[in-house]
C-alpha cells in the first residue's frame, strides 16, 4: 500500500462514516468478457443511481459535515450535478440554497435543481463565469459557498466510491472514470494511490487533467462538446492535482463520436439511460489505448444519469 493511499484511506473512511446515512451504497454489476465490445472483464459501479442522479452528494454532505450553516444558507456554481446535490442537501438539512448555472446547462438539469427547491440563477457562458457571479453573491449575503470539486473534504467524500468498490469487488486492475474539475479523480486516486491503475478519461474538447499533467500544473483550457455541461471546467482543481500528481493516475482522451457511441451502447445493451459524461469511461475502454492485458478486471464508474431519456432512447 502506498504512503499516499494510507493517509487518504483514513480520511475517506472517516468521510464514509459521516455521510453514509445521507447516501446510497450504489451497486456494482459484473459483465462477461467481451461484453460492450471490451477486451476486459468489466465491472460497472452504478453511481448514476445515487440520490440526485450523480455521485456529487457524497462530496457535498462530507463538506457540510460539522459545518455551521449561516442563515443565508448555501450557494454554489454548477453545471447541474453539483448544484442538484447541494440543493438536495439543503432540502435535507432545511436551509436555503442558490445555484448559479452557465448557459450550457441543460433544461433537464435546471428542472432538477428547481425540483429540490433551489433558486436557480443563470450567469455566463461557461462554469467559471457562473462561479465568479456566485462568489459576488456570497459576499453580499454571507451564504456558505461550496465549491464543486476543489476542497479536501469534497475529494474525501467522492473517494468513498473507491472504498465501496474495494469492499464490493476487491481491487481491480484498473478504475476508469470521467474527469471534469477533478474531484472524483482526486478521491479515487487518494484511495487507491499507486495500488491500481486509475485512468482519468476526458473528452478531447474538455481536457483539464491531460493539460495539467502536460504542463506540470493546472492550466486553463477551452471547453465544449456534448459532455461540457458536466465536464466543462476550464481548469483542474489544485487539490485534485496535488493528489493525482503523487498517484499513478493517467489521462486518456476520447472523441465526441466515441462518447455518443458508448452512450448508445449502454442504452441498447443494458437499458441504462446515462448522460454523455457517464459514457466517457466506456469510450476510453473501447479506444484500445488502456494498455492492459486482455481479460484484465476493469471497473468503470458510471457517474451520472441527469439527461432527458428521450435524448438517449428516443
Amino acid at each position: 500500500m502506498s504512503a499516499l493511499s494510507i493517509g487518504w484511506k483514513k480520511r475517506i473512511s472517516e468521510a464514509h462514516s459521516q455521510i453514509e446515512k445521507f447516501i446510497l451504497c450504489t451497486p456494482c454489476i459484473d459483465l462477461p468478457l467481451g461484453f460492450l465490445g471490451s477486451p476486459y472483464r468489466l465491472t460497472l459501479k452504478l453511481e448514476h443511481l445515487q440520490y440526485t442522479g450523480s455521485f456529487k452528494p457524497r462530496g457535498v454532505f462530507n463538506r457540510l459535515s460539522g459545518a455551521e450553516i449561516p442563515p443565508a444558507g448555501l450557494i454554489c456554481a454548477s453545471g447541474g450535478n453539483h448544484g442538484a446535490a447541494l440543493a438536495y442537501a439543503a432540502r435535507t438539512l432545511r436551509v436555503p440554497c442558490e445555484v448559479f448555472v452557465p448557459k450550457v446547462t441543460s433544461q433537464f438539469k435546471r428542472d432538477r435543481l428547481l425540483s429540490y427547491g433551489a433558486r436557480v440563477i443563470e450567469e455566463g457562458d461557461v462554469f467559471v463565469e457562473a462561479l465568479q457571479a456566485s462568489e459576488r453573491r456570497r459576499e453580499q449575503t454571507g451564504a456558505m459557498s461550496i465549491h464543486a470539486f476543489d476542497h479536501v473534504q469534497t475529494l474525501a467524500g467522492q473517494g468513498t466510491i473507491a472504498k465501496e468498490i474495494e469492499e464490493q469487488i476487491g481491487v481491480p486492475d484498473a478504475v476508469v472514470l470521467a474527469v471534469g474539475g477533478g474531484g472524483l479523480l482526486g478521491g479515487i486516486s487518494g484511495w487507491f494511490g499507486r495500488d491500481t491503475a486509475v485512468v482519468g478519461a476526458e473528452p478531447e474538447l474538455c481536457a483539464t487533467f491531460n493539460a495539467a499533467m502536460a504542463a506540470g500544473r493546472p492550466v486553463t483550457v477551452s471547453t465544449g462538446g456534448i459532455a461540457a455541461d458536466a465536464l466543462g471546467c476550464r481548469e483542474l482543481g489544485l487539490e485534485p492535482y496535488r493528489v493525482v500528481s503523487e498517484s499513478a493516475a493517467t489521462s486518456l482522451l476520447v472523441s465526441e463520436a466515441a462518447i455518443l457511441d458508448a452512450q448508445r451502447s449502454l442504452w441498447e445493451e443494458l437499458r441504462m439511460v446515462v448522460e454523455p459524461a457517464a459514457a466517457v469511461p466506456l469510450a476510453a475502454v473501447r479506444s484500445g489505448r488502456l494498455g492492459l492485458t486482455p481479460g484484465a478486471h476493469v471497473c468503470l464508474i458510471i457517474c451520472g444519469a441527469n439527461v432527458a431519456p428521450s435524448s438517449v432512447a428516443g
